[in-house]
């Protein structure tokens, strides 16, 4: 399952950012492409050129939502956001279909999908297998895969050599303040070679991804019809979130804390703070975490769930008080959490 473009149901559904999208399947391996007739040159197609556009402070595409029972929380402000994770693409099958911006699909276009930056956001992309790097335009929400970290248009794929399926990139926004200084047009010397270690899905070396075995590493392309659902708007925090312990689930702190297998099946609400392949990878956030928000660290776990370790605190009583935890975290760790639940 891939991003979100084009859903059956959107007048039925309650809106998503302007009520375009919907997971589907990631291109991989041939199963979607570029039609019999592309255009010519598309290896030449050039990059998006970054423009400062408005990012709303609420409402449209900057509401939470959720998502095949998992919440997110679109960012609204103009700060710097650097991943590193999984890409995938999409192609025909959803070409000209309308985005959650609202604006339709071009496969030939220089786009992409996120699950939480403003839209619309400007992104620099880079694979790390061969150091070539690309500009896009966010203008869609997406993919729904918690190892994945942007969904790119086919040319963007195509320019990246990353048709072959799912692999390995580094991302950074484009930020309005950089546009505006001219910052961004300095490229990767004076942006991705700044990035901080990564806080998602660490890169690893390259591999041949036409011989992935893992149904999370190459999907079929699958398109699935879901209801969103709204949430609430997410309340104003403290300026020192974390001073006062009673914003981290006061009735968990005054407890003995629960055994990992114990925390494991504990129902309620958690915050996932990110989810990885490798242990290291969870470990090391958590530790972050833990240092960054030492109220927060006794919640923190790290589960493994069909071979993705995934780290997150909780359980919260509540889906309010989990999304009042995201936005803390996002604010000190510079990270987009998300919210799931444990039955």
């Amino acid at each position: 399952m891939r991003r979100a473009t084009g859903w059956a149901l959107c007048a039925a559904a309650v809106v998503l950012a302007g009520c375009a999208s919907g997971p589907k399947g990631g291109g991989s391996g041939g199963r979607d492409g570029p039609g019999a007739n592309p255009p010519s040159g598309l290896n030449q197609t050039p990059d998006a050129e970054p423009r400062i556009e408005t990012i709303r402070s609420s409402g449209g595409t900057s509401k939470p939502y959720t998502v095949l029972g998992r919440s997110y929380v679109p960012i609204t402000d103009d700060r710097s956001v650097r991943e590193s994770g999984l890409a995938s693409w999409y192609g025909r099958k959803f070409h000209s279909q309308s985005t959650a911006s609202g604006e339709p699909y071009d496969m030939y276009a220089m786009t992409a999908a996120h699950k939480t930056l403003p839209l619309p956001s400007y992104v620099r992309v880079r694979n790390p297998a061969n150091g070539r790097e690309v500009i896009v335009r966010v203008n869609d929400r997406g993919p729904f895969h918690d190892d994945r970290v942007i969904d790119l248009s086919y040319t963007a794929a195509l320019r990246l050599d990353l048709l072959r399926g799912v692999a390995p990139v580094e991302i950074e926004r484009i930020t309005n303040d950089d546009i505006r200084t001219g910052a961004w047009r300095r490229g990767s010397d004076t942006m991705l070679a700044a990035a901080p270690t990564p806080v998602a899905t660490p890169v690893r070396p390259a591999v041949d991804l036409g011989a992935v075995p893992s149904p999370v590493d190459v999907p079929s392309v699958l398109t699935t019809r879901i209801a969103v659902t709204e949430l609430p708007p997410m309340t104003a925090t403290k300026a020192d979130p974390w001073a006062d312990a009673a914003l981290v689930n006061p009735a968990l702190a005054s407890q003995p804390q629960p055994s990992s297998q114990t925390a494991e099946s504990a129902p309620g609400y958690w915050v996932q703070l990110g989810a990885f392949r490798e242990r290291d990878g969870a470990e090391g956030l958590r530790a972050r975490a833990a240092t960054g928000l030492p109220a927060l660290a006794p919640q923190l776990r790290v589960f493994n769930d069909g071979g993705t370790n995934r780290l997150q605190a909780g359980p919260f009583p509540s889906r309010d008080a989990a999304l009042g935890t995201v936005a803390q975290v996002r604010e000190a760790l510079g990270i987009a959490p998300m919210v799931v639940e444990r039955r």
